[in-house]
């Protein structure tokens, strides 16, 4: 107690006096109000976070020992697997955790969409969380393209020649890409070289969605801002123990696969190094890009289809201003409900036509199933936000709180 007291606490309070970081954290990781009813579906936030710490943190050493370059680079990875101690760990978490990093991800968009936290006043926050969301899709691509093998060697090849259905400067630009006429030493360096950056903008953004976050808290189950100091608990340490919950689950999930299944969502042509002269006979991306591939896939025509694969992204940015409902959650719209479960049922339609042959009858389901999608946020949500006649919810959060304490003591 005398070493705290004596030692420990006056070298806190010199510090915080010149730099208040302590009072900073204890802001808004401590006292920070947080709604009381928040249930597990809130978990994601915070393990995006560590997943993201974990991916910048084994990347930097990945990036000792690996080679960018068309001769070097297969092998580069071969040595870090069997020869660098505990290189295959290292490499292990580092594939398996995109994985579950876009797993996280997606679970915590669906979440937002179900309880309606993209509308008033969390329009920003809504769009920097979208904007995060292809940052990491350009981060995973390039670093999938890295082991050059097959898979990423054609993978690669595929995606960046989308670029050439641009008029006018579309060759230019997938030269540009390219760093030549082909793929090769310019392009993988490129890649590497942006891959490896590309975590600091995404941590540039996550810093805005937090601030974004705390400026207007967290939305909650029941779609209701905070009004009294009887609708929220601190965050500490109510939620940080929920959250080590949350985190047990999820790492005994994620090394789960890194332990058991580590190539459980790699491809096998992968481990064969990539051979320019040599086509695979199903060229697929990683699971987590197959309902956009599926989409793209799904117009004949190349330019078409690489904006509505770009569309079905973009869209997003503006679904705060296609849905116009004034109640936040789907607990109080049942029309919604229904929609939105069926859109989910369509993009897992999607992703599982996106890993199919581009035979009958995928080339229809994938169609019928692309055209939902659009569907779904440009009909359907104005229309049901237009006609829909929610439920009222509870006046506040506490309120809602109490109400369901009560029925649950009934």
């Amino acid at each position: 107690m005398n070493f705290y007291k004596n030692i420990v606490l006056p070298i806190h309070d010199w510090v915080d006096y010149r730099l208040p970081v302590f009072s900073y954290v204890r802001k808004n990781l401590v006292d920070y109000p947080t709604p009381k009813n928040l249930n597990y579906w809130w978990n994601f936030g915070a393990l995006l976070g560590i997943t993201l710490m974990t991916m910048i943190v084994t990347g930097i050493f990945l990036a000792f020992n690996y080679t960018p370059h068309t001769e070097l680079a297969f092998a580069s990875v071969e040595h870090l697997m069997r020869d660098v101690n505990y290189g295959w760990l290292i490499r292990f978490m580092h594939s398996s955790g995109a994985s579950m990093f876009f797993i996280l991800v997606y679970v915590h968009m669906f979440r937002g969409l179900y309880f309606g936290s993209f509308k008033t006043p969390r329009e920003l926050l809504w769009i920097i969380g979208v904007a995060i969301y292809l940052a990491m899709m350009a981060t995973a691509f390039m670093g999938y393209v890295l082991p050059w093998g097959q898979m990423s060697y054609w993978g690669a090849t595929v995606i960046t020649s989308l670029f050439s259905a641009i008029p006018i400067v579309g060759d230019t630009l997938v030269t540009w890409i390219w760093g030549g006429f082909v793929i090769g030493d310019n392009t993988l360096m490129r890649f590497f070289v942006v891959h490896y950056l590309m975590p600091m903008i995404i941590v540039l953004l996550v810093f805005f969605h937090l601030w974004a976050l705390h400026s207007h808290h967290s939305n909650n189950p029941l779609g209701v801002d905070m009004k009294t100091p009887a609708d929220s608990i601190p965050f500490h340490p109510y939620y940080t123990i929920k959250d080590l919950l949350g985190l047990g689950v999820f790492l005994t999930f994620y090394l789960t696969f890194v332990f058991f299944a580590p190539d459980y969502f790699g491809h096998p042509d992968n481990y064969i190094e990539a051979n320019p002269l040599v086509t695979p006979a199903h060229i697929v991306p990683e699971w987590y890009f197959l309902p956009f591939y599926a989409i793209l896939r799904s117009i004949d025509d190349k330019l078409l289809g690489v904006i509505a694969m770009f569309s079905a992204v973009s869209i997003l940015f503006v679904l705060p201003w296609l849905d116009r409902g004034r109640v936040r959650s789907a607990k109080f719209r049942p029309i919604y409900r229904q929609f939105f479960w069926l859109f989910v049922a369509d993009c897992f339609l999607l992703g599982y036509i996106g890993a199919q042959s581009a035979v009958e009858p995928f080339v229809t389901i994938g169609r019928l199933a692309a055209a939902y999608y659009f569907a779904h946020f440009l009909i359907i949500i104005p229309l049901v936000a237009k006609f829909e006649r929610p439920l009222e919810p509870p006046e506040s959060i506490n309120a809602g709180v109490l109400e369901a304490q009560t029925k649950k003591g009934a």
